[in-house]
């Protein structure tokens, strides 16, 4: 909920807001605002009340009045029925804006917000560092060579809450009851990875990806798992890379690989850090991209089935943002990462590995650091280019999950891998998907097989909008969800329709 009214602000409406789409509440009316309200801000997924009252906006409003929200925008310039919306002329709206802009003691709704944020963050910032030396003192007799052998099992804080894990009401029984048949999560010597992998032979070699080499292996209990070994060149104090390893090992989801374990390989001469390995459960079925074509090597899947691993796979993304704290965003999601058991049912693999990869990490710090630049001015930013730049690689991070699930939906229809086609040729061949022909010749055989015309035009609806340039126009991970279920159910109703053939 965002509550400014009454405050005298200037300027126009920042459009970092068209970027928060959990916003519910807006009230910024009795300001001096100027310039045309946002289009995009009327359409935020969940936004239920929003008043602009009171304020010098001009220009065309961009709202669908029929729509079911509560807008107040009287006693402005807007470009809609003067008599029934009370609304002033054009010209006492340019007078006030001239007016405002200059009066030097006049705020900025931007700058205004983010020193409020500011001096909220600055708290939260000085009870972070006053735990972290705290914790530093009180454990500085604990080597980090020690920490490399201690189980994973112990009470490490790491950003979750017991509570959450457990009791929550997002985290589904079916999760529960995965995380309890699994074996627990634990460190493992490099000696026991060598041991499973018969010295990482070329024999237990699956396949080598963006996050390195992936190899398959035996532990001593005989259990089958994945290994991911990871190269790294950052340079990490092993405590808190153990601690980043830790959070991820906790995330359970039935629609997510789990990790069972890691193992950190430390350089002799400096004792930093040289490859981090990865403890996956081994999932036996094949990746999903070896079910999309006639081509590939695994049994192919039909429409219906296509369904079900995607809206398991949206599942897994959107708990991964949401189900968790802190939230894992950037998880480089393709068809070759989702796995499938042998009741086909899809598992996301290298999930959260940025958090080790890149420089950037999704902690609870950086979310606050990136709360204060979304919420700055338009003015601040065009003072200064590297800051504008910031903010846009930061909002690409949240946003850049959608547009790998909508890859996804690509391939998922097409059945062709697609990771070296151009965007404009992707967008290209979705328009061509709208139309008869178009799918004749680009569609897979299968897809347009099984799958009906409506099921597969909602699909094909939503990826053009994951792939939308403009990040505010692309959908959030329970639009998607909710139409890839839409879909399926469309689909599950043709297929029990009875099928007469002809004589």
């Amino acid at each position: 909920m965002v509550s400014l009214e009454r405050n005298s602000f200037t300027g126009e409406i920042p459009t970092q807001y068209t970027h928060l789409t959990q916003l519910q509440h807006i009230d910024i009316s009795f300001n001096k605002l100027s310039g045309t309200p946002p289009a995009p801000l009327f359409s935020l997924p969940n936004i239920s009340f929003l008043n602009l009252a009171s304020n010098v906006l001009s220009g065309p409003l961009g709202y669908n009045l029929t729509c079911n929200k509560v807008i107040n925008f009287d006693g402005n310039c807007l470009s809609v029925d003067e008599r029934n919306h009370n609304q002033h002329p054009e010209s006492y709206c340019r007078y006030e804006a001239h007016k405002n802009r200059s009066n030097p003691n006049s705020k900025g709704l931007g700058v205004s917000v983010s020193l409020i944020v500011g001096m909220a963050v600055s708290t939260v910032l000085l009870a972070i560092a006053s735990v972290i030396v705290c914790r530093h003192y009180c454990h500085r007799g604990i080597s980090d060579q020690h920490l490399l052998h201690k189980s994973v099992q112990e009470n490490f804080t790491t950003g979750f809450s017991s509570e959450i894990l457990t009791n929550a009401s997002y985290i589904s029984e079916n999760a529960k009851l995965e995380a309890q048949c699994l074996p627990p999560c634990r460190s493992f010597t490099l000696e026991e990875l060598k041991e499973a992998t018969n010295n990482f032979d070329n024999s237990a070699f699956l396949g080598e990806g963006s996050y390195g080499k992936l190899f398959k292996g035996r532990l001593e209990s005989g259990i089958q798992v994945a290994i991911r070994c990871q190269p790294t060149t950052r340079k990490y104090w092993i405590r808190n890379l153990k601690l980043r390893l830790d959070m991820l090992a906790k995330i359970r989801h039935p629609h997510l690989v789990c990790i069972l374990g890691h193992c950190i390989e430390v350089k002799q001469d400096d004792c930093s850090v040289n490859r981090v390995f990865l403890v996956y459960e081994y999932i036996p079925n094949g990746n999903f991209r070896s079910h999309l074509s006639e081509r590939c090597v695994g049994e192919v899947l039909n429409w219906s089935e296509r369904l079900a691993v995607l809206i398991g796979v949206c599942k897994a993304v959107q708990f991964l943002h949401t189900g968790v704290i802190p939230c894992f965003f950037h998880n480089r999601s393709k068809t070759n990462n989702i796995m499938l058991n042998q009741h086909r049912m899809a598992k996301l693999g290298d999930y959260g590995l940025s958090i080790i990869s890149e420089e950037t990490n999704n902690d609870t710090v950086m979310l606050l650091v990136m709360l204060i630049k979304m919420f700055s001015t338009l003015a601040v930013l065009n003072r200064d280019t590297h800051y504008s730049n910031n903010i846009s690689r930061q909002m690409t991070r949240l946003e850049d999950d959608v547009y790998s699930f909508g890859l996804i939906l690509v391939e998922t229809m097409l059945g062709s891998s697609i990771s070296a086609k151009m965007e404009a040729t992707l967008r290209d061949e979705l328009a061509s998907l709208s139309k008869k022909e178009g799918r004749a010749r680009l569609m897979n055989p299968v897809v347009s097989a099984t799958g009906s015309q409506e099921s597969i035009s909602t699909v094909i609806s939503i990826a053009n909008k994951c792939i939308c340039p403009e990040l505010w126009s692309r959908p959030s991970f329970e639009d998607i969800l909710w139409n890839l279920q839409y879909a399926a159910q469309i689909q599950a109703n043709a297929d029990s329709e009875p099928r007469f053939s002809s004589a």
